[in-house]
């Protein structure tokens, strides 16, 4: 049985919204790189930055299309926000301390609950 158009574009949707962030957390890591970089390095990492972001944000409108603003806005931030302090932990050797996977575990809980109640 083939799944119906309505559940081919509900999925499409997340997945372009899982990509949107994931772009961002791209943009991040581009930014995070051109900090300590110089010359046509950084050039090539602020490039990175304005192509991830550039993606980004055209997936986040075209997913605003079809998909309620107050599911996608707080998905697509927490996505976003769960990867980036993911990133600057693993990549950037920023401290995982109790507190910050705490209120990072409870944005993740929050996000969740937001998408259960809507």
């Amino acid at each position: 049985m083939q799944p119906s158009t309505g559940c081919k574009i509900f999925l499409m949707n997340w997945i372009l919204l899982i990509i949107a962030r994931l772009c961002e957390v791209g943009f991040t890591y581009c930014l995070g790189r051109a900090k300590t970089a110089e010359g046509l390095f950084w050039w090539y990492w602020i490039s990175g930055f304005l192509i991830f972001t550039i993606l980004s944000m055209t997936l986040l409108a075209k997913v605003t299309q079809t998909m309620p603003i107050g599911t996608v806005y707080p998905v697509w931030t927490g996505i976003g926000a769960v990867g980036t302090v993911i990133l600057g932990i693993v990549v950037f050797n920023e401290p995982a301390t109790f507190w910050r996977l705490f209120f990072i575990t409870t944005l993740i809980i929050s996000v969740v609950g937001l998408k259960t109640l809507s």
